[in-house]
């Protein structure tokens, strides 16, 4: 069986040690009875006495010299000490083995490094937890998603800092086949689902994945299935009414009793048709495709129809004013504008008694273009205003239904002027009516 170049760099160096050893004792036995023979036995046990202690502090200096070398921090690369025979033997391969750990532990560093790097890249959360639950090591979004400081929380239990009794009661329970979902107190609202994930005999990595915009996304599919079974029922239910009190009372009501009964029904089909019709704009808005159709809108044509439009559901009991003097044009989508200015516009009819009066203006200011729809209506308070543009939001339900509202007109407004780059501005207050604002930045003017 052969020798391996390990196994031949272990042996020599014991080799050449002993055989050292062996000279140097033997030069000086060897000395020692030359005097003993000349001088006599008391100069032959000096002779040897004076020797050993010579060459002991010949090693004690090298020993010192390389206790001293392996004292001196890596970064400032000493030089190698240098010694005659044995000990620069030794300093060389001292020497060897240092470079050898050093290349090491730089691959050992430049892999944990790349180990760091990566797990930062990661779009989850990342937990080293000891077994008793201590951070060894968190990467960015675990800061974030459990309100971590990895320089202040490192080495402190986890379940010290994030009590939520879910979590803890996870941690401790130790059944981690199914993921935990719960809300991290810091930052306060965020859904996490986390998973750990044991990978040694004392070490775990816990695993979170922020799923608050799903959850709320969720939320508001149920709300929104259950807005508009609410929304499509009501009129059904009286369209249903209607018709089974006509076909009932047929023989026995009056002409004028069954068309005012049709007409109602009438209404109410109209009322589900325009719902249904609002719910397809706003769905077609919300995938975020782009627009389709771009080209110069005259404003002008579009606000006189828009005016037009205002004074017939005013049916003449409002003042509708239109200050817009300019031939400007804005590009977009003429239908999709037409939507957004027409639903203010009929809007604030809806909420302005009789006899009241509603301004459309146009105006350019600095870097901004506005479509004002001013009214005097009823306004509204400050905590709903928020709020408006959600969908099926309405501060006044009983109201809006009276007026034929769908509550899906400012959720298309915003949808539309997100697409054309531009902004919604409310100011209102109640009793005092108020002020819609669709902004467009002016780079949208087509000269």
């Amino acid at each position: 069986m052969g020798l391996s170049l390990e196994d031949v760099t272990e042996i020599r160096p014991i080799s050449y040690i002993r055989v050292a050893v062996l000279t140097i004792l033997t030069v000086i036995a060897l000395l020692a009875a030359a005097v003993g023979v000349f001088f006599g036995l008391v100069p032959a046990l000096a002779t040897f006495s004076v020797a050993l202690l010579l060459v002991g502090l010949y090693h004690i200096n090298n020993l010192f010299k390389l206790v001293r070398w392996l004292r001196t921090p890596v970064d400032e690369a000493a030089p190698l000490p240098r010694a005659f025979g044995l000990w620069d033997y030794v300093f060389a391969d001292v020497n060897r083995r240092a470079s050898t750990a050093s290349r090491q532990q730089e691959r050992l560093s430049a892999a944990l490094e790349r180990f760091r790097e990566a797990s930062q890249a990661m779009p989850n959360g990342l937990l080293f937890l000891s077994m008793s639950n201590t951070i060894e090591w968190v990467n960015r979004l675990g800061e974030q998603h459990f309100g971590l400081d990895r320089a202040r929380d490192q080495g402190a239990p986890v379940t010290n800092i994030v009590r939520q009794p879910d979590f803890v009661r996870y941690l401790q329970g130790g059944h981690y086949e199914e993921p935990l979902v719960f809300t991290a107190g810091r930052p306060i609202g965020r859904t996490l689902m986390v998973h750990v994930v044991p990978f040694s005999d004392d070490m775990r990595l816990l695993m979170s994945e922020d799923i608050t915009q799903g959850e709320r996304l969720e939320a508001m599919r149920r709300d929104f299935v259950a807005n508009v079974s609410h929304e499509m029922r009501t009129p059904l239910t009286v369209v249903s009414g209607f018709l089974e009190t006509v076909i009932d009372g047929l023989e026995d009501l009056e002409k004028d009793d069954i068309r005012h009964y049709l007409g109602l029904a009438s209404e109410q089909a109209g009322r589900m048709q325009r719902l249904i019709q609002d719910l397809l704009t706003l769905s077609a808005l919300e995938t975020g495709a782009p627009i389709l159709h771009e080209e110069p809108v005259d404003v002008g044509t579009l606000l006189g129809e828009i005016q037009q439009e205002a004074q017939v559901v005013s049916g003449g009991r409002h003042t509708i004013s239109l200050d817009c003097s300019t031939h400007a044009r804005l590009l977009g989508n003429n239908k999709e504008l037409y939507s957004a200015f027409v639903n203010l516009a009929i809007n604030a009819v809806r909420y302005t008694p009789a006899g009241g009066h509603i301004r459309l203006t146009w105006r350019q200011r600095g870097a901004v273009v506005e479509y004002m729809v001013e009214d005097d209506g009823i306004g509204i308070a400050p905590e709903h205003i928020p709020r408006l543009t959600e969908r099926f939001y309405r501060v006044d339900r009983g109201r809006s239904r009276e007026t034929g509202g769908t509550g899906l007109g400012l959720a298309i407004v915003k949808h539309v002027l997100s697409r054309h780059q531009g902004d919604l501005l409310i100011d209102s207050e109640p009793g005092r009516g108020s002020r819609f604002t669709a902004c467009f930045p002016v780079r949208r003017l087509v000269a």
